[in-house]
């Protein structure tokens, strides 16, 4: 499993999932400061699922009906970084499966998925 991590994404995060296994490739690291639709084009590019924490990205997939391999929403503010990385691998490898052709939100007290339409 690939993960593109949009600039919005807590470093820990980043840093958890590669320690985890998972290769991440990371906006800031590549092309900082690029638009949210080119974010999401280098997803697709990539065949990566999208990992971010900006919810501007479900207007771009939903409204404006981009396409997606799948998108990952973080929604922990408060949380410390360490947590943060470290719930959001726990999430990722237990529902490894399901992300791909969905938008996940992991959220504070629930973990919400909606399949995207083909």
């Amino acid at each position: 499993m690939v993960f593109l991590a949009d600039e919005s994404v807590d470093g820990k995060i980043v840093k958890r999932l590669r320690i985890a296994g998972f290769q991440v490739k990371d906006i800031k690291e590549i092309s900082p400061g690029i638009p949210d639709s080119e974010v999401l084009s280098l997803a697709n590019a990539e065949n990566a699922l999208l990992i971010t924490e900006d919810k501007d990205f479900g207007e771009l997939v939903f409204r404006l009906k981009m396409a997606t391999k799948g998108v990952i929403l973080v929604r922990l503010s408060g949380w410390l970084s360490k947590d943060k990385g470290n719930y959001v691998v726990k999430v990722v490898q237990e529902l490894k499966n399901e992300f791909e052709g969905s938008f996940t939100v992991i959220g504070i007290n629930s973990i919400r998925q909606r399949k995207l339409l083909e």
